[in-house]
C-alpha cells in the first residue's frame, strides 16, 4: 500500500465529488421534457424528426403499468433482433475474418445479456464477433440498455416527487432524450480521447503477424469435416501444433469501449477485456474508464435530491453508497497487496503481493480499485482476472454484486435499487419509534414494502437457486476450473453476476455450452425484469400518495442517522442472504490457504 496509491485513491474520489454536481444538474434538464439544454440547438430538430417518426406525442405521459410495458416490448424486440444478428452473421457484411453464425444457445445467452445491461461473454469477442455484431448488435445495445436503466430510475424518482399523480413520464421521450443529449455526445468525446491513448478504431482486417521464437502447443485433433476426434477412453486425442504466426485484433473497438464504460455495460471487445492493451492502452485510460464508470451513477444521487427539493437525501444516499465502496476497496486492495500466504509460509518474499492474473501495467492497487468499482458499478469490464484473486480479494466483488448493485451501481439500476433500500430503511425506523414508517411526507405501506421485498427475494431466489442447481448438476461441475471452494465460487460469482446484471466473471468457468449458455441467459432476464416491475408498481404507488406535513416525529432521511441505518439494511440483508453461500466459498477459501491448500 504505497503513498502513491492513497493519492490516486483520493484523487479519484475528488473527481466523481466534483462532477457529481454539475452531471446532477445536466441530468434535471435531460429528464425534464421541457427543460433546456446547450444542445438543444443541434440536437431538438432530430429528437422531434423522432418522435414523428416513431409516432410519439412527447406532451403525453404514461402511468407505470404503461411505462413498463413500453420498456418490456422495446427489450424485447431489441433482444429478438441481436439474436437474428448473431445467427445470420456468417451472411452478413462487415466480416473480414469470415467468422460462423453464432450457435443458438449462445445467441440466446448473448442477445438478453446485453438487452439487460449485463453484457455476460460467454464467448471472446475477437475470435467470434464481426465488426457488424460488434458495432450494430452490440453497441446499440450498450446505448439502448444503459438508457432503459437511467429512464427507469427517473421515473421512480418520479413516483417519489409527485403526489396524488397517475402517471410517472413517457418511457419513448424519455428513451429518445437520455441517448441524444447525455449518452451520444459524451461518448463522442469520449472514444476521441480513447483513441488518442492509442486505442484502435479502424475496418481493417486483422494483422498477422511473424513470430520470433514458434512454439508448440496440444490442441484436439479433427477429421476431414471439422469434428473433433475422441480416444477410447471418450476424451479429445490431443496433437502437437507449432504456431508460427499471431493474429493481432483490429476493429472499430474504441466506439464501443466508451459507451462500454459509460453506460456501465462493459462487454468486452476482445476476451482479455480493459487488460488488452489495446482496449485500455494507457495508466490514464485505465484512471478516465474508471471515472466514467462512476459518472453518471454518482450524479443520479443528486438528480434525486434535485427533483424531491431535499438535497441532503440525495447526499446522504451518495454517502451511503461512498462508504460501502470505501469500505470494499480497503478490504480488496488489503487482500491483494498482503499476497498468498503460502508463499509466506515457504519463506518466499514476494514484495508486489498477489500478481497472478493482474496487468503489471496496473498492479496490485489499480486492480484491486478496478474490480471495486466494476461491481460496485454493474459494469462488468475487468483489467485483472477475478478468478485469481485471493479469498478474501475476490470475495469483495462478488458481495458488491450480491448486496444489489447498489453502490453507485448500474446507470438508474443502482439508483432504484438504492432507492428499495431506502424505503425498507425508513420501514424499519417506523417500527424502531412505533410509528407509521414515512419517506419524504409520504406513508409507506404493507403494498409499498411487499414490493420493496420482492425485488430482493427475487435476487436471492436467481442467484442462490441457479447456484444450488449448477453444483449437484454434471453440466455445472463440467465447466469448472477449480475443484472445492474455490469452484463453488466460479459458480455462484457466475450466477450473482448475470442474475446482478454485472456480467464480469471469475473467468475460471467454461461457460459457453447449452446449459449454461441457457441458465445464465434465464439469470439475467430474471434479474432484469422480474426486478424492474415490482420497482415500476412502487414508482406507480408513490407518485399516487398524498404528502402529509413533517412532525416531530418524523424521520429525518438526510443525515448521519439516516445513512447509517441505509448502510445498515443494506449490509444486514446482504449477509442474512448470502453469507453462507459466501461462507462455503470464499471465506473458506481464505482458511483453508492459510492452512496451504490450493484448489
Amino acid at each position: 500500500m504505497r503513498n502513491l496509491d492513497w493519492l490516486q485513491l483520493a484523487l479519484f474520489i475528488a473527481i466523481i465529488v466534483l462532477i457529481t454536481k454539475p452531471l446532477g444538474l445536466y441530468l434535471v434538464q435531460v429528464l425534464d421534457a421541457k427543460g433546456k439544454t446547450w444542445l438543444d440547438w443541434l440536437v431538438k430538430p432530430v429528437e422531434r424528426v423522432t418522435y414523428r417518426l416513431l409516432g410519439v406525442n412527447p406532451e403525453e405521459e404514461h402511468d407505470w403499468k404503461h411505462f413498463t410495458l413500453a420498456m418490456l416490448l422495446f427489450s424485447a424486440v431489441s433482444a429478438l433482433f441481436t439474436y437474428a444478428m448473431l445467427r445470420w452473421q456468417a451472411w452478413l457484411p462487415l466480416n473480414p475474418q469470415k467468422f460462423d453464425a453464432l450457435s443458438p444457445h449462445l445467441s440466446f445467452n448473448t442477445a438478453v445479456s446485453f438487452t439487460t445491461n449485463t453484457n455476460w461473454q460467454s464467448y471472446g469477442g475477437e475470435s467470434t464477433m464481426s465488426y457488424l455484431s460488434q458495432m450494430v448488435a452490440l453497441t446499440i445495445h450498450n446505448f439502448a440498455s444503459a438508457a432503459v436503466g437511467i429512464a427507469l430510475a427517473a421515473a421512480l424518482v418520479r413516483g417519489i416527487a409527485r403526489h396524488t399523480a397517475k402517471t410517472i413520464g413517457n418511457f419513448w421521450v424519455d428513451l429518445v432524450r437520455i441517448t441524444y443529449y447525455l449518452l451520444l455526445p459524451i461518448c463522442f468525446v469520449f472514444a476521441i480521447f480513447l483513441v488518442s491513448q492509442g486505442m484502435i478504431q479502424n475496418f481493417k482486417p486483422y494483422t498477422t503477424a511473424k513470430l520470433m521464437e514458434p512454439f508448440t502447443v496440444q490442441v484436439p485433433k479433427v477429421d476431414d469435416k471439422g469434428q473433433a476426434v475422441n480416444g477410447a477412453d471418450g476424451k479429445p486425442v490431443m496433437v502437437d501444433q507449432v504456431i508460427t504466426e499471431q493474429s493481432i485484433v483490429q476493429g472499430p473497438m474504441a466506439s464501443q469501449v466508451a459507451i462500454k464504460m459509460l453506460g456501465t455495460n462493459g462487454g468486452g471487445y476482445t476476451n482479455a477485456n480493459a487488460a488488452h492493451p489495446f482496449e485500455n492502452p494507457t495508466p490514464l485510460s485505465n484512471f478516465i474508464q474508471m471515472i466514467s464508470i462512476f459518472a453518471i451513477a454518482s450524479a443520479l444521487t443528486y438528480y434525486l435530491g434535485r427533483m424531491t427539493q431535499n438535497q441532503g437525501h440525495g447526499w446522504a444516499v451518495w454517502s451511503a453508497m461512498f462508504a460501502l465502496f470505501l469500505a470494499g476497496v480497503l478490504v480488496c486492495w488489503w487482500a491483494e497487496a498482503k499476497g498468498n500466504p503460502i508463499h509466506h509460509n515457504l519463506g518466499v518474499a514476494v514484495a508486489d503481493g498477489n500478481m497472478e492474473g493482474k496487468e503489471v501495467r496496473f498492479g496490485i492497487f489499480n486492480s484491486a480499485l478496478f474490480a471495486t468499482v466494476t461491481t460496485d458499478a454493474s459494469c462488468g469490464a475487468v483489467n485483472a482476472m477475478h478468478d485469481s484473486f485471493t479469498g478474501l480479494g475476490g470475495m469483495v466483488p462478488m458481495l458488491n454484486i450480491e448486496l444489489g448493485e447498489v453502490v453507485f451501481g448500474g446507470v438508474g439500476a443502482g439508483l432504484y435499487g438504492m432507492l428499495v433500500f431506502v424505503v425498507l430503511a425508513v420501514f424499519i425506523a417506523g417500527l424502531m419509534v412505533g410509528r407509521t414508517p414515512e419517506y419524504l411526507g409520504k406513508k409507506i405501506g404493507a403494498y409499498e414494502v411487499k414490493v420493496a421485498l420482492l425485488t430482493l427475494l427475487v435476487l436471492a431466489a436467481s442467484i442462490l437457486g441457479f447456484t444450488a442447481w449448477a453444483s449437484v448438476s454434471k453440466w455445472g461441475v463440467a465447466g469448472l476450473n477449480n475443484a472445492g471452494p474455490h469452484g463453488l465460487s466460479e459458480m455462484l460469482y457466475a450466477f450473482s453476476s448475470c442474475t446482478g446484471n454485472n456480467g464480469s466473471a471469475f473467468a475460471g468457468l467454461t461457460a459457453n455450452e447449452p446449459w449454461y449458455d441457457t441458465t445464465l441467459g434465464l439469470a439475467t432476464l430474471i434479474g432484469r425484469f422480474l426486478m424492474i416491475v415490482p420497482i415500476m408498481a412502487l414508482a406507480g404507488a408513490l407518485a399516487q400518495k398524498k404528502v402529509v406535513p413533517q412532525s416531530a416525529g418524523t424521520f429525518p432521511v438526510s443525515g448521519f442517522t439516516f445513512t447509517a441505518l441505509l448502510i445498515g439494511t443494506v449490509l444486514l440483508v446482504g449477509a442474512l442472504t448470502f453469507l453462507p453461500a459466501l461462507a462455503l466459498g470464499p471465506v473458506v477459501e481464505h482458511f483453508l490457504t492459510l492452512q496451504g491448500k490450493l484448489f
